[in-house]
Order: structure tokens, then C-alpha cells, then sequence
């Protein structure tokens, strides 16, 4: 995605004002994800121990950013990509029950992101876990708790327009959910990007099944670690997958838009299939994999949702950088400098 200038743009506030309302953006979002969800609060890691596989793997590409332990015999940590796994080890420490979970401020540097209006090398998200049964583990669990998360997204929508009037609701009333596969069908000439950008904007928020899994077609939609996500189960639909995306159409940058990336996570029979298929069985002998396997840590559902790009979509930012302190390259800098987007 190369940066995005939209014509004539004007920030709907001003930045004293912005940061006023990242603050009611933030803390009433929590709170009512929580609430929802039925998920308390736990402190997380800014970093942990490699080698032991807690650690997201996202794509199996990206470099953790990491540095040797001085008092540890320079025994090296990695600062997290994300929390998905380290959240389900901590389901089974704090032994929550079926129904209830938690949710953390997971803060991250992934210093592979090539930076746009989207991407930033700075990360921070809700991520949240939940606990669940085996009979949980359907396609129609999965959409429910979307269709949970969404309405929370239609309620934030409200309360910026009861604050800030000329902010206008622009979300449908419903979320449209649609199988990787029968996009591909759908749109067999394009990219998996391009097939994303004509749903969002046919539908305007669209929750995008089975990601992971090779299509028929041979590829994936996108790529997801082997270890987390259920992307290898056939659900009810007759597709495999119980993961996908929520992805809005932001009418500001004429773009798709993802906001959160979740899913049923993968018992065992899911994860030995999967670390098999992505050609890395070795690590089922890791800390977070063998835990897995012998049943220590329970069957769960969970996801992330993204901080600054919830405060960017709702106060109708044209770049991720108006809501969040990173590093930018410099000619991004004055590029958006001239175009009235004030990056923080």
C-alpha cells in the first residue's frame, strides 16, 4: 500500500482536541468490550524469552526486534509481535472458566512494517481471550462473538457523534460475512487486496472467513502462523477455517480497512495439522506447543483490535500517525505536512 493523500483533506479536530477524544475513544471502547465479552483486565509483557514459541509469529517472516539479558548469561528477549499466544497460556494460569476471558494494552515494534497511512512500526492493540468449550469450537460461535464486537463498534460510533456532532456515523447496521474462498470465486482475476477493497465498499464492514488455508487456486488469502488461529478445520459452510478479519471500508482513504484480526483458536488435532502443513512440526516440543498438547491450557477464542487505527477510523484520520507518536520516514513527513495531515 504505497501513502494515500485524500483530496482537499481537512482534519475533522484539531490536535489538542484529537487527543481528548483518542482518550474517550479508548478508555469507553474497553470498557464496553469488556463488559460485552464478559473479559477482565490483565497486565501483559512488552517482551519475552526467545526460543520458547510464546511469541506470534504473524506471517513466519516478519523479525522480532530483540536484545541479549545482561544478568541472564545474555540469554536473548524479543520485544512481542502480538500476544495470541501468550493470552491462552494465561487462560489456563488464572484458570478461567468457560464464558469469561480477559483482554490487556499489548504494545509492540514490528520493525519489518513497511509504513503508510496504515502501517506503523509502533503497535497497540486490545488483544483479548476468551475461554470456551469444545462445543464452542463452530462457525456460528465465531460469528456471534463478531456480530458482539461489531455492535460495540456501531455503540463508539455514537458516542464520538453525541461529542462531536460533525463527526457523522457512517457504519451499516450489520456486518456481512463472506468465506476467503467465495471471494475468490467471486473475483477470481484479483488480488486477495483487491478482493477485500470491493467487499468492504460493497458492504461497508465485511468479516472475511478462513484465512490461512490454501484456496483453491492454490494460495492464501493471507498469511497466518500455524500455532494460533484455526485456519485448518472444515466449518459448517463447507470452507475451512473458524478465523478471519473484520474489514471496514474507510471512506476517508477510499481503502479497506482491518481493523481486527481473530478466531477459534486450534485445539490439538488443529495444531499438529497445521505445524505439519507449514512444514515446522519441531515445534511441538516448544514451552507454549507441549502445554497444548497435554492439555494445559484450554480451548479458547480471541483476537486483537487495534487501538489507533479504532481512534483513525472514528475520528476520520487520513493517517495512523495523526492518532499515534512513531517514526516516520522524513519525505512521509513533509509529504503529509503539505497536505494537512499533522503527524504527531
Amino acid at each position: 500500500m504505497a501513502l494515500i493523500i485524500p483530496k482537499d483533506y481537512r482534519p475533522t479536530l484539531m490536535p489538542e482536541t484529537t487527543e481528548q477524544a483518542i482518550q474517550l475513544i479508548k478508555r469507553s471502547f474497553q470498557e464496553k468490550l469488556s463488559k460485552g465479552l464478559s473479559l477482565r483486565r490483565v497486565t501483559a509483557p512488552l517482551f519475552v524469552l526467545t526460543g520458547t514459541g510464546i511469541n506470534d509469529d504473524l506471517n513466519g517472516v516478519e523479525r522480532a526486534v530483540s536484545f541479549p539479558i545482561k544478568c541472564m548469561g545474555d540469554r536473548r528477549a524479543e520485544v512481542v509481535h502480538s500476544l495470541a499466544k501468550w493470552k491462552r497460556m494465561k487462560l489456563g494460569a488464572y484458570r478461567i472458566p468457560t464464558g469469561f476471558g480477559l483482554y490487556t494494552d499489548m504494545n509492540a515494534i514490528r520493525s519489518d512494517e513497511d509504513l503508510d497511512n496504515l502501517h506503523s512500526l509502533y503497535v497497540d492493540q486490545w488483544d483479548w481471550e476468551k475461554t470456551i468449550s469444545a462445543d464452542d469450537r463452530t462457525l456460528d460461535y465465531l460469528k456471534k462473538t463478531v456480530r458482539q464486537i461489531y455492535s460495540i463498534l456501531r455503540e463508539m460510533e455514537l458516542i464520538v457523534y453525541d461529542r462531536y456532532p460533525h463527526i457523522t456515523p457512517a457504519l451499516p447496521a450489520d456486518i456481512t460475512f463472506i468465506h476467503s474462498e467465495e471471494l475468490l470465486l467471486m473475483f477470481p482475476d484479483c488480488s486477495s487486496r483487491e478482493r477485500e477493497a470491493k467487499a468492504a465498499e460493497k458492504f461497508g464492514a465485511v468479516f472475511i472467513i478462513g484465512i490461512g488455508n490454501p484456496l483453491s487456486n492454490g494460495e492464501k488469502h493471507d498469511g497466518r502462523a500455524p500455532d494460533y488461529d484455526d485456519w485448518s478445520s472444515l466449518n459448517s459452510d463447507g470452507y475451512y477455517g473458524l478465523n478471519g478479519d473484520i474489514i471496514l471500508w474507510n471512506d476517508i482513504l477510499n481503502c479497506p480497512f482491518e481493523l481486527s484480526s481473530m478466531g477459534i483458536r486450534v485445539d490439538k488435532e488443529a495444531l499438529l495439522r497445521q505445524l505439519e502443513v507449514s512444514g515446522c512440526p519441531e515445534r511441538a516440543g516448544l514451552e507454549f506447543h507441549k502445554a497444548l498438547l497435554e492439555d494445559r491450557i484450554p480451548l479458547s477464542i480471541g483476537g486483537g483490535i487495534g487501538q489507533s487505527r479504532l481512534c483513525m477510523f472514528f475520528l476520520k484520520k487520513a493517517h495512523v500517525g495523526e492518532v499515534q507518536a512513531s517514526v516516520w520516514p522524513e519525505d512521509q513527513i513533509e509529504i503529509c505536512r503539505k497536505n494537512n495531515i499533522e503527524l504527531l
